[in-house]
């Protein structure tokens, strides 16, 4: 009886060293990495010069 009482226990407590830890596992957040447009900084020029082409272009008529 001894005996069985000793492996139960041995089984149990061998049981438990394996099974894991309850906490949830560590996940790391997605790195989001945001692309500069290429000539972003000509965009606030090209607008002004296509009017003053257009008035330009009234004005030589």
């Amino acid at each position: 009886m001894k005996k069985l009482v000793l492996a139960a226990a041995l089984t149990a407590a061998a049981s438990t060293a394996y099974a894991g830890s309850m906490a949830d596992p560590v996940i790391e957040a997605p790195v989001i990495v945001e692309e500069a447009a290429a000539g972003s900084s000509a965009n606030g020029v090209i607008i002004p010069l296509l009017i003053l082409v257009a008035i330009a272009a009234v004005a030589m008529d």
